[in-house]
């Protein structure tokens, strides 16, 4: 009996698709973006604690879109964490957000509420955004379109996927420690 090669062409097809599949279910479900990742239902969440992210807390502040933001996070209590951040531009406030980020089902969840700068909810009343992690490195935490990355003891990198009317986009915020406070 004679075995029929098929051309070479086809094996590097049928390679590259086997690999995508293989890496496709390992990338967690890498989003469009270089540095977010989309949560998937199917795969769920990992395993995780608050501890495994108490590197987050201190008083981080950067600048972006033409002003000062900054960001405060406690130091885990109680199974959670919570954070301020703050965005002004011409020595104004333009908007706040209260984060939160607790243990849920033996994993991580991550809260977060919008308001204008009289402190008007941009979500109603009973409304929040919620982000599931989806992996969890050191010193990074992903989280579905959000990513903390801790770049050195002094600096903070937060990743954003942003909506505006339809139009996604991914925004890094670039933190320094504040270490006066």
């Amino acid at each position: 009996m004679r075995m029929i090669k098929p051309p070479l062409k086809h094996v590097h097809i049928l390679v590259f698709t086997l690999l995508s599949l293989v890496f496709s279910h390992t990338l967690f479900a890498a989003s469009q973006f270089p540095n977010t990742y989309s949560y998937q239902a199917s795969e769920g969440s990992p395993q995780a604690k608050i501890g495994d992210i108490s590197w987050l807390q201190g008083y981080w502040q950067g600048e972006i879109w033409g002003g000062q933001a900054e960001e405060i996070w406690s130091a885990p209590l109680a199974g959670s964490m919570m954070a301020s951040f703050k965005f002004a531009a011409d020595e104004q406030v333009n908007f706040y957000e209260i984060i939160t980020l607790f243990e849920q089902n033996n994993s991580l969840v991550l809260r977060l509420k919008h308001f204008s700068a009289d402190l008007k909810g941009w979500e109603e009343k009973d409304q929040y955004m919620e982000f599931k992690l989806v992996k969890l490195e050191k010193n990074i935490a992903y989280f579905d379109g959000y990513t903390y990355q801790l770049v050195s003891p002094d600096e903070l990198h937060v990743f954003v996927v942003i909506d505006d009317d339809g139009k996604k986009q991914e925004t890094k915020f670039a933190f320094k420690r504040n270490k006066s406070r």
